[in-house]
């Protein structure tokens, strides 16, 4: 019988993909493992593989948004009566943005695997109707090669008509790694556009899944759970000669990021009013302590966690949060390595931000904005010298975390950051 093939949630925030190719079409033998589609979820362009055998009898969407569990196509036999089995499947939703009828019913088995997210696909991407003069490539392939600096002209397609696929630019990027190393050619730049001054000119750019996504959470966030913020600066010069002494030691080179981090996690501990989630009609406390890292990526922000945080090591922080940002970058980040966090830091530090408000990460009741460290003058032992100081602003739902609550967590983080060797004990 014919298997009607759905969305799939591939993110506890999905609720929409948004089918950007597809790399089989209506009439190829499709067998388990082959890579159907590509699909921009609120966190990154995914592949679509189908772990079904078959014929694609059918695609219901060519490309655009269709909601989660929405008929995207069918998979069965030549010459099987696909239309019967999508007849039954209509239950009279909107099947995403064509207007088509066609969500599937609850007894039908996903025919999809969501596998290793990859880069978002550029919107002018060349498809099978390129012309027969150029490359044929899957987007997601040109993508990859060109981040990598790889000549898609270049790398030998396996796919049909000899078509180049993901698994080809990963090969040709292997071999590369492999020989010797030559310099990478510069990719030019793209031309800037100009608009003169007073034209009315602008450029319209579709919103990403990503982009949506954020919008709608912090909105959510903004609106529902009342903020306020508290403020301290604290005093970063042991902290400063720690961390000196530590790298000299350490086998990895630990950040202020690192040291903010393993702080915030001994305060937590102290403070477990503060690792806690408002869920309407009750509250959560938790007891392990995630920590939500935020990391900016070209089209938004992911937040990778940092689990147990209380109990790693400096360098087992640094560790994890450095892969986790280099997996953002490509866009590698899995879901599960998103979930879970208990509370939630954002450092602006890099950029030279003193100090700003951030807006709490749901589920979390608190979120940390981490401002850059400056050299001001303080007053140490009556006499005026240099001090180098770090800004934080706590941002709290008031329905969970009171004032006071607060400020004694800060108090606590300040007090660590200010006499770090307590991070030893």
């Amino acid at each position: 019988m014919a298997e009607i093939i759905k969305m799939p949630r591939m993110s506890d925030t999905m609720t929409e993909g948004n089918i950007v190719s597809w790399l089989k079409k209506e009439g190829d033998k499709v067998e388990s493992g082959d890579t159907l589609a590509e699909v921009e979820t609120d966190k990154a362009t995914m592949e679509l593989d189908s772990f079904t055998d078959g014929i694609l009898l059918h695609i219901a969407v060519k490309e655009g948004s269709v909601p989660i569990d929405g008929v995207i196509a069918v998979i069965g036999k030549a010459g099987e009566d696909w239309k019967t089995a999508l007849a039954a499947a209509q239950d009279g939703s909107n099947n995403g943005s064509n207007g088509q009828k066609t969500a599937a019913p609850e007894a039908a088995v996903p025919a999809l695997e969501a596998v290793v997210p990859a880069p978002e696909v550029p919107a002018n991407a060349a498809s099978d109707e390129d012309d027969d003069k150029r490359v044929k490539a899957s987007p997601l392939a040109r993508s990859i090669a060109k981040d990598a600096g790889i000549d898609i002209a270049k790398v030998a397609g396996s796919g049909d008509q000899g078509r180049i696929i993901k698994k080809d630019v990963e090969a040709a990027l292997e071999s590369q790694k492999s020989a010797p190393a030559t310099a990478k050619p510069e990719t030019p730049a793209a031309p800037a556009t100009v608009y003169a001054a007073g034209s009315g000119e602008y450029e319209e750019v579709p919103v990403s899944q990503m982009r949506r996504t954020i919008a709608r959470r912090l909105s959510e966030s903004k609106f529902t759970a009342p903020h306020f913020y508290l403020t301290v600066e604290i005093n970063m010069d042991k902290a400063i000669a720690m961390r000196i002494q530590v790298n000299e030691i350490s086998p990895v080179k630990i950040s202020f990021n690192d040291f903010v981090i393993k702080a915030v996690a001994a305060s937590l501990r102290q403070h477990p009013a503060v690792n806690s989630s408002w869920l309407g009609d009750k509250i959560r406390y938790n007891k392990d302590i995630n920590i939500g890292v935020a990391v900016a990526v070209e089209d938004g922000l992911v937040v990778p966690v940092v689990r147990q945080a209380d109990i790693k090591t400096l360098s087992q922080i640094n560790t994890e949060v450095k892969a986790f940002a280099a997996k953002a970058k490509e866009r590698k980040i899995q879901p599960q390595e998103m979930q879970g966090n208990t509370f939630t830091i954002s450092n602006l530090g890099m950029f030279g931000i003193e100090e700003f408000t951030a807006i709490i990460n749901p589920p979390d009741a608190c979120i940390l904005a981490i401002g850059t460290i400056a050299e001001k003058p303080i007053v140490k032992d009556g006499q005026i010298v240099v001090g180098n100081l770090m800004r934080v602003t706590l941002s709290s739902d008031h329905r969970v975390v009171d004032g006071a609550t607060g400020a004694q967590f800060l108090q606590t983080f300040k007090s660590i950051l200010e006499d770090p060797i307590r991070l030893m004990i």
